[in-house]
C-alpha cells in the first residue's frame, strides 16, 4: 500500500491557474498557478487527508475508476500518485529511542566491524516495511 494513485479534476480557475478536486476525497482541494504547481499542491493535499484518515484509523477510499468520473468543459482528469512511505519519510523525520537486545557473541561481532547499529536497524525496518506494504 505504498503507492495509491487518485484520480484528481482539475479546474480553470477564472482568475487563472487551476484548483483541484478528488472524487473520492471530497474534503480534499486545493489550487495552484501553474499546472506543475497545481499538480504538486494535489500530491501534498492528498498526502494530508491519507495521513489523517489512517492515523484516525479511518479505511481509505477506494479510488474511482477514471472513464467514470463526469468533466466540466474546461476540467481534465489526471491521476495523482502518493507514495505513503516517502510522506512519512518527509513528514516525520523524528527518531525514537528504542531499547533492545541482541545476543552478546553478536554485540561483540558487530562491534569489531564497527557496526553502527542504528543505521542497520532502520534500514532493516524500511526494507520490511517496504516489502510489508507492496
Amino acid at each position: 500500500m505504498n503507492k495509491l494513485f487518485y484520480p484528481a479534476v482539475f479546474h480553470k480557475a477564472e482568475e487563472g491557474g487551476f484548483w483541484i478536486t478528488f472524487p473520492d476525497l471530497p474534503e480534499c482541494m486545493t489550487q495552484g498557478d501553474t499546472l506543475e504547481e497545481a499538480y504538486t499542491m494535489a500530491i501534498d493535499a492528498l498526502g494530508l487527508c491519507l495521513a489523517d484518515m489512517e492515523k484516525s484509523h479511518d479505511p481509505l477510499p477506494e479510488a474511482s475508476v477514471p472513464n467514470t468520473i463526469e468533466l466540466g468543459a474546461d476540467d481534465f482528469l489526471m491521476l495523482v500518485e502518493f507514495d505513503m512511505l516517502a510522506y512519512k519519510k518527509r513528514t516525520n523525520p523524528s527518531f525514537v529511542k528504542k531499547t533492545l537486545s541482541i545476543p552478546g557473541w553478536l554485540n561483540e561481532e558487530a562491534l569489531a566491524l564497527n557496526v553502527n547499529f542504528s543505521q542497520v536497524l532502520q534500514e532493516a525496518l524500511t526494507e520490511l516495511v517496504t516489502r510489508q506494504r507492496a
